[in-house]
């Protein structure tokens, strides 16, 4: 048990940490030489092959994580941008007066 980084076989370079069951569940993630911790694991399922991971990282977005435990590879296969600020709190008004 415990955290360790996976072989970078796939699109990204994952860090883990191994439960009481074995199972890797992403701590952090390394892609395009970006670090990204996870904040919140949202959902996870699995299918014969691959065990899948929806997540929310400390930039906000939400992404999917593939693994594949027979080959130890990791990938990428979804990113989600935050929603959007409404425009009251768009920077782009931020020089307009407030009466």
């Amino acid at each position: 048990m415990g955290k360790k980084p996976v072989a970078n076989m796939g699109n990204v370079l994952v860090e883990t940490y191994s439960g009481y069951k074995g199972e890797e569940t992403p701590r952090a993630f390394i892609h395009e030489g970006v670090r990204r911790e996870v904040r919140e694991i949202a959902e996870r399922w699995y299918t014969e092959r691959h065990s899948y991971f929806k997540l929310r990282a400390d930039d906000d977005h939400r992404y999917i994580l593939r693994y594949e435990a027979d080959g130890q590879i990791w990938e990428l296969v979804m990113r989600e941008k935050p929603p959007c600020a409404t425009a009251f709190e768009s920077s782009e008004h931020d020089h307009l007066p407030f009466y």
